[in-house]
C-alpha cells in the first residue's frame, strides 16, 4: 500500500527540469520519484544533523 505523500512546491532551474524530463522519457519512471529520491539522499547525508534515537550499536560507541 503507498504511503500517503504532501503535496510541496520546488523551484528547480531549467536544465534540471529538462534533465529530469529526459530522464523520464527514457525510464518512465515519474519526476517526483527522482524528485523524493534525492530528498532521500540528501536527509542520509545530513542524518547526524537530525534529532532521533540513538540505536543501541551507537549508543555503546559512544561510550568508548
Amino acid at each position: 500500500m503507498a504511503r500517503k505523500k504532501i503535496s510541496t512546491t520546488v523551484y528547480i532551474t531549467p536544465e534540471q527540469n529538462d534533465a529530469l524530463h529526459l530522464l523520464h522519457e527514457r525510464t518512465k519512471v515519474p519526476v517526483a520519484v527522482y524528485i523524493r529520491e534525492g530528498i532521500d539522499l540528501v536527509l542520509r547525508e545530513h542524518a547526524e544533523k537530525l534529532p532521533g534515537q540513538l540505536s543501541l550499536v551507537d549508543s555503546a560507541q559512544r561510550r568508548k
